[in-house]
């Protein structure tokens, strides 16, 4: 049975969350409804509503007249077995000594790698992003040149595939933490389906404001894969729980807004040690002064 997405674009957050509340209360009702600033760095926000029947397109072009919104794309979606689907399209990917791969590739998993399971069905994080495959060849590039993480954290951790990375290869448990509660829930699900239970600690936090991450810090090393805007912001926060030394690894970051998270953390004495592109998508390692 196929679905409707309808799309628009508007230029502020306050009226794109308006209409996202605006969108909720229509018939037929949608059954889901996005806002979020989009990452090409063009300050604009995109709101989409999913649907199980077509949208009343005369009741969405009000709604884009009365919030100043651009006129909404509406697209029908095939009936498609998405997690299928990704199954066949989604193949193991390695970085460095990492083998990151779904239950359907397990016999495929090299005797010399460390082996990361994501099943296709939380495709982000498994590895296939230019921002998640940085991350990962960014801390296989830290353990070769003898850094050891005596204390780790994931910050905005997704599926936790970097938290459970870094405790695959050291000896103390990582902790994995997201403002979402699904996503701590995959997080969950993820590290005990890696036979990882206890090795990685997963919390429901935003930003470092959690009793667990502020008895921790300061950490050795935090990985970031969030985006831009989030970045800048928690500059001061991040650096100011990383020990002397330490190292953060950042991604999320588009190649031309790199030099923006480079200047903001350098203001709080986090220098670059190692920059990378992967596609369209810069990793940062920077080391606390």
């Amino acid at each position: 049975m196929p679905t409707w997405t309808a799309y628009t674009k508007l230029t502020e957050k306050a009226p794109s969350e308006a209409l996202g509340l605006a969108l909720e209360g229509m018939e037929p009702e949608p059954y889901g409804v996005g806002v979020f600033e989009m990452e090409d760095g063009s300050g604009l926000w995109e709101v989409g509503a999913y649907f199980m029947d077509k949208p009343d397109d005369v009741v969405l072009a009000l709604l884009q007249a009365a919030h100043g919104a651009q006129p909404f794309i509406i697209s029908e979606v095939p009936d498609v077995d998405w997690v299928a689907k990704v199954r066949r399209d989604l193949s193991p990917v390695v970085a460095g000594r990492f083998f990151v791969h779904g239950s359907h590739d397990a016999d495929k998993v090299p005797a010399d790698s460390e082996p990361l399971l994501i099943e296709a069905a939380m495709a982000f994080g498994t590895g296939h992003h230019g921002t998640t495959l940085g991350c990962l060849k960014a801390l296989d590039r830290l353990d070769n040149e003898g850094f050891v993480g005596q204390s780790v954290a994931d910050i905005g951790c997704g599926t936790a595939v970097l938290a459970m990375a870094a405790a695959r290869i050291w000896p103390n448990p990582a902790l994995a933490s997201d403002i979402d509660p699904v996503a701590v829930e995959v997080a969950e699900a993820n590290v005990a389906a890696n036979n990882m239970t206890g090795r990685v600690i997963c919390l429901e936090a935003t930003g470092f404001d959690h009793p667990q991450l502020s008895e921790a810090a300061p950490f050795d090393l935090i990985f970031a894969n969030i985006l831009k805007g989030p970045l800048v912001d928690m500059s001061g926060d991040l650096t100011g729980a990383l020990r002397s030394g330490g190292y953060a690894i950042l991604s999320g970051i588009l190649n031309d807004q790199a030099d923006e998270v480079v200047a903001a953390y350098a203001e709080h004495g986090a220098g670059v040690h190692y920059r990378e592109e992967n596609g369209e998508w810069t990793t940062l390692t920077l080391k606390k002064a």
